[in-house]
C-alpha cells in the first residue's frame, strides 16, 4: 500500500505574480472598485456573489462583454427559487457569443485517433457555420426545432451545433458508442427534424461502422426529415438514400456567407441533455442559452482562467456535458482541441502527448483516467515537457487524495489541479477550482461564485464544517434548467430537485465543507453505505482499496441483509493476481484503517468488468439492483450491460 499524507495538506500555491495575472484577480478588483463593501479575500468575494446575485451576474455580463441586449431586469422572484427569472428583458444568441472572435488564428484542432490532425481558423469556422446554417434553413429548420447528433468529438459536430443554435433551434447530441435503443430513448423523445451522423469512427485501433445504426435510428424517428452524413472513413463509398445527404455536398458546397444570428430571450432553449437513464427512461433536461452562457464564461474564464491565446482540451464524448462546457471556451478566444478515440491508444500516454504537442494551458480528464494512468505506470513528467500547462481538471467521480499525489509527483509539480463537480442537471459546476487559491490534497478548492452551496444533514438541518451531508443550493442561479422535455407543468422537474428539501435544490451528492472553504465529495448520496446506521460515501472505500497494487478498480454497494445493510465489494484485479485469503485480509485491513471499521465488506468478490454508463461513469445502482434480483429499467443506458451477468446470484438475499 502507498503511504498516505493528510487530506487538506497544501500541495500547490500560486505565486503573487501568477495571482496578479489571472482574470479572477482582475474581476475581483473591478468588483471591489464598484462595490466597496466587498472584503479583500476570495471568501469575501464569494459571500458577496451569493448575497447580491443581481449585482454579481450583472458584473459577469459586463466583464465578459456578452453580445446582445442585457436589459435592466437582472433577476425577478429571487425568493421563489423554482420560479426565479434571470435577465428577463435580455436578447441574445448563443452561437453569436461563441463566434465573436475573428481572424486567422486557429479556433479548433481535431485530434482523432488514427488520423492526421485537422484545424480550422476562426474565420473559416464562421464560414462553415454560415454554410451549415444555410443548409439547415433550406430543409426547414426554424427556431425551436430540434437538431440531433450521433457524432464523435470532431470539427463537424461543433459546426453543426453552432449553426443550429444560431437559428435558435435546439441541439442535442450523443456519442456513436450508444446503441440504437439507447440513442432512441434519448433523441427520439425530442422529435428532431434533422439527424447528423458520421458513417464511422475509430476507437482503440479499430474502424467502427455507424451508418447502419444511424439509418435505423433515423427511420425510427417519424419527425426526422433529413439524415446528414459526415463521411468518416469505413463506409465512405456507401450510396445514400433520397432523404440522406452527404455533408461534403450538402454543406461544404453551399454558397458561403456570414451566418446570421436570431436574437432570442435569455432563457430560450439551447441544449437538451439527458440523465444517465439507468433507472428509467432518460430525462431530457432543457437548458437555456443565456444561463448556460454566463455560467460557462464564469467557470471557464474566472475559475479556470482561460482566455485569448490559451489552448484547452477535455477528454469527453458528445454525450457528456463536458463537451458542451468545453466548446463554450471558443467564446473566450481560447483554442479548443477536440480529442476523439481511446485515451490509451496508440500510446498509453496519448492524452499527455497531445497536451505536450498542442501546448495546452488546460487539460481535462476523468478521475478514473488519472487512477488508471497511475496503475499503468505512466510518468509524463519524466517523458514529456509541458511548458504551457497551468491547469489540470478532473471530474466524473471524486478524485482520490492518492491521485492528487500522483499528479504532483508524476505529471507536473507546478500546476493547478482542479477537481470539479456539477452535473448534466445544471450543465456546469457547483464546486471547482480557483487560480488564486492553494490546492489542498483531496479537496475541491472552492464553491462556484454565485452558487449558494450548502451541506444539509438528512433531516434538513445545516451540517457544520467537516460533517458530511447532502449537497444543496439554497438560492437560484442562471443555469438551472428551463425544465424537462415533455413536462409541461414542471412536475417531474420539481420532483427531481425540490421534493426532498422544499424550496431548496437537492443535488444528490454526499459532501462536506472543509475549514479552508473547500469541499470533499464522498460519492452519490443514493449509493452511500449505511450499515448499522453509520453512513459513508463509496469514494472512501475506493480510495482505500484502489491504493492496493493488485486492484485495478472496484465497485462497492450496500446489500439489504437481516434487517440491516451489509457492504459487498467487487474488485477487478491485475492480470495474474488471484483473490486469495491473504489479499482479502489486506483489503479489509486497508478499509478498516483508512475508511471505517463499520464498512469493512462482508464479502469481497472478483469480477472481470464493472458496469458503466455510456458516458463512462460506474453504475453502482446497476450492481445494487442486480444483486437484489431487481429488474434494471434501462440496460441500454449501460455501455457494457453484459458484465452484470457476473454479479447475478453471487450473494444470497435476505
Amino acid at each position: 500500500m502507498r503511504e498516505r499524507s493528510s487530506v487538506g495538506e497544501v500541495l500547490w500555491e500560486p505565486s503573487a505574480e501568477r495571482i496578479a495575472s489571472t482574470r479572477m484577480d482582475r474581476f475581483a478588483k473591478g468588483c471591489r472598485e464598484r462595490h466597496p463593501q466587498i472584503g479583500p479575500t476570495s471568501e469575501d468575494l464569494y459571500a458577496w456573489s451569493i448575497e447580491e446575485p443581481a449585482d454579481f451576474w450583472a458584473e459577469i455580463w459586463d466583464f465578459f462583454e456578452i453580445q446582445g441586449k442585457r436589459g435592466d431586469r437582472i433577476v425577478e422572484d429571487l425568493d421563489r427559487m423554482f420560479d426565479t427569472k434571470w435577465f428577463s428583458g435580455a436578447r441574445i444568441n448563443f452561437a453569436e457569443n461563441l463566434l465573436r472572435h475573428r481572424g486567422s488564428e486557429i479556433a479548433l484542432v481535431e485530434r482523432t485517433e488514427g488520423r492526421m490532425p485537422r484545424s480550422i481558423s476562426r474565420d473559416e469556422l464562421r464560414e462553415r457555420v454560415g454554410q451549415c446554417q444555410a443548409w439547415l434553413r433550406s430543409v426547414g429548420v426554424e427556431a425551436g426545432d430540434r437538431v440531433a447528433a450521433y457524432m464523435p468529438n470532431c470539427i463537424e459536430t461543433v459546426v453543426a451545433m453552432l449553426a443550429t443554435t444560431s437559428i435558435g433551434a435546439i441541439w442535442s447530441s450523443c456519442s456513436p458508442d450508444f446503441g440504437v435503443k439507447a440513442a432512441l430513448d434519448r433523441l427520439g423523445q425530442i422529435e428532431p427534424k434533422v439527424l447528423v451522423s458520421v458513417d464511422s469512427y475509430r476507437y482503440a485501433g479499430k474502424e467502427r461502422p455507424v451508418l447502419g445504426r444511424a439509418r435505423s435510428l433515423f427511420r425510427a424517428m417519424d419527425s426526422a426529415e433529413r439524415l446528414l452524413v459526415v463521411r468518416g472513413g469505413g463506409t465512405s463509398g456507401s450510396q445514400l438514400d433520397a432523404d440522406e445527404e452527404d455533408w461534403a455536398l450538402a454543406v461544404l458546397e453551399t454558397e458561403s456567407g456570414e451566418p446570421t444570428f436570431e436574437s432570442l430571450p435569455f432563457d430560450h432553449p439551447v441544449y437538451i441533455l439527458f440523465s444517465s437513464g439507468t433507472t428509467g427512461l432518460p430525462k431530457g433536461i432543457v437548458h437555456g442559452a443565456g444561463g448556460t452562457l454566463v455560467q460557462h464564461f464564469k467557470e471557464l474564464g474566472l475559475h479556470t482562467d482561460l482566455g485569448p491565446g490559451d489552448h484547452v482540451a477535455y477528454y469527453t464524448t458528445c454525450g457528456w456535458m463536458m463537451w458542451n462546457w468545453l466548446v463554450s471556451a471558443l467564446g473566450l478566444g481560447a483554442r479548443v482541441v477536440l480529442i476523439d478515440g481511446s485515451p490509451f491508444h496508440p500510446q498509453p500516454d496519448r492524452l499527455f502527448r497531445i497536451a505536450a504537442e498542442e501546448g495546452l494551458a488546460c487539460l481535462g480528464v476523468s478521475a478514473k483516467f488519472l487512477s488508471l494512468a497511475e496503475k499503468r505506470g505512466l510518468r509524463p513528467a519524466r517523458d514529456l515537457d509541458f511548458p504551457r500547462l497551468e491547469t489540470l481538471l478532473s471530474t466524473g467521480s471524486p478524485l482520490s487524495p492518492e491521485s492528487f499525489d500522483y499528479v504532483y509527483r508524476e505529471v507536473k509539480a507546478d500546476l493547478q489541479l482542479s477537481s470539479i463537480s456539477g452535473g448534466t442537471d445544471i450543465v456546469s459546476c457547483f464546486a471547482l477550482g480557483n487560480p488564486v487559491l492553494p490546492v489542498r490534497r483531496g479537496e475541491l478548492q472552492t464553491r462556484g461564485l454565485g452558487m449558494r452551496v450548502e451541506v444539509r444533514s438528512p433531516d434538513g438541518a445545516e451540517a457544520p464544517s467537516g460533517q458530511p451531508g447532502e449537497l444543496v443550493c439554497t438560492r437560484a442561479f442562471p443555469s438551472m434548467p428551463v425544465g424537462f422535455w415533455r413536462d409541461p407543468n414542471r412536475e417531474r422537474y420539481h420532483q427531481a430537485y425540490f421534493a426532498r428539501f422544499p424550496g431548496v435544490w437537492h443535488h444528490g451528492d454526499w459532501v462536506e465543507l472543509t475549514p479552508s472553504g473547500g469541499m470533499i465529495f464522498h460519492g452519490r448520496s443514493d449509493t452511500t453505505l449505511n450499515p448499522g446506521g453509520v453512513r459513508i460515501g463509496t469514494a472512501e472505500i475506493y480510495r482505500a482499496v484502489e491504493g492496493h497494487d493488485s486492484v485495478v478498480e472496484a465497485v462497492c454497494v450496500g446489500q439489504r441483509f437481516e434487517g440491516d445493510v451489509r457492504v459487498i465489494l467487487f474488485v477487478v484485479l491485475r492480470e495474474g493476481v488471484d483473490l486469495d485469503a491473504a489479499l482479502e485480509t489486506e483489503l479489509r485491513q486497508a478499509i478498516r484503517d483508512h475508511a471505517s471499521p463499520h464498512h469493512v465488506p462482508r464479502k469481497i468478490l472478483c469480477v472481470s468488468d464493472i458496469p458503466r454508463t455510456v458516458s463512462g461513469k460506474i453504475s453502482e445502482i446497476a450492481v445494487q439492483r442486480t444483486i437484489h434480483g431487481e429488474a434494471l429499467d434501462n440496460r441500454d443506458a449501460l455501455a457494457n450491460p453484459e458484465c452484470l451477468d457476473q454479479y447475478r446470484g453471487r450473494v444470497e438475499l435476505d
